[in-house]
């Protein structure tokens, strides 16, 4: 390498402390902001504007750095749909996926050792000293959002970063949306984003799978109807390049 690069290399890498700095403290003033002091214990969800999604899938390469994730198994990912309109033209639809959050989460009873539970701020989340790795979790949420991790053998999901939700910070795939379509904060904070941005959405706000009973705190805003029954499709992230597909 020459001495140039190696330069080059040493002043990129000097210089990431002050950039994640920089969005660290960005991050923090947003997040405390959904959750004021004296506001009472937080309930935190979030919004996806799916007219803003361009399925770059910054959230979906962003979340699998941040959590260290084996290759080609996601917590979220951006499927797409061919839909058809009502006039008869076809396009394409965008659906940001991952685990819903649920008031009333159907992995709970089933885990045989208590490993999935929910915490008071609603945030659902799996024990992995607990976890046995049977997957009657997964095959019992309705939103296809549970896998057995390659990696650990237990169950793993969207956790909302909690690592950085009690920290004061946005979870990954908030931070990196560079269209805005996600936006995470306290619903029990009339004053957060997410509140204020769910009552002027009211009537156009729509949750998947609504008639499971899960009550999810992920929302939506301009899912198209075709999709919200449905959360099986391809992924947009398993046609990406993977090493494995090298020589292919």
């Amino acid at each position: 390498m020459s001495n140039q690069a190696n330069l080059s290399r040493r002043f990129f890498l000097s210089a990431l402390p002050a950039v994640t700095a920089g969005l660290a403290a960005t991050a923090t003033a947003t997040t405390a902001a959904a959750a004021p002091a004296g506001q009472g214990s937080p309930h935190w969800g979030m919004l996806v504007d799916t007219r803003r999604c361009i399925a770059c899938q910054a959230c979906t390469i962003s979340c699998s750095m941040e959590n260290d994730l084996p290759i080609g198994q996601f917590r979220t990912t951006v499927a797409t749909y061919a839909v058809r309109s009502e006039t008869g033209q076809s396009g394409l639809a965008v659906l940001p996926r991952l685990c819903n959050h649920c008031e009333e989460p159907p992995c709970i009873p089933v885990c045989p050792v208590s490993a999935t539970y929910k915490r008071e701020d609603g945030i659902v989340l799996v024990d992995g000293d607990r976890c046995v790795g049977c997957a009657y979790c997964v095959q019992a949420c309705p939103y296809e959002a549970r896998f057995i991790n390659h990696h650990t053998g237990k169950a793993d999901k969207c956790t909302f970063c909690v690592h950085r939700v009690d920290v004061g910070l946005l979870p990954a795939c908030v931070e990196t949306c560079v269209g805005g379509a996600r936006i995470f904060g306290d619903v029990n904070d009339p004053n957060s984003e997410i509140s204020r941005r769910l009552k002027e959405a009211e009537g156009q706000v729509s949750v998947l799978k609504p008639e499971a009973g899960t009550k999810p705190h992920v929302f939506y805003i301009g899912l198209d109807k075709e999709l919200a029954g449905r959360v099986d499709g391809d992924s947009a992230a398993e046609m990406m390049w993977r090493p494995e597909m090298q020589g292919a």
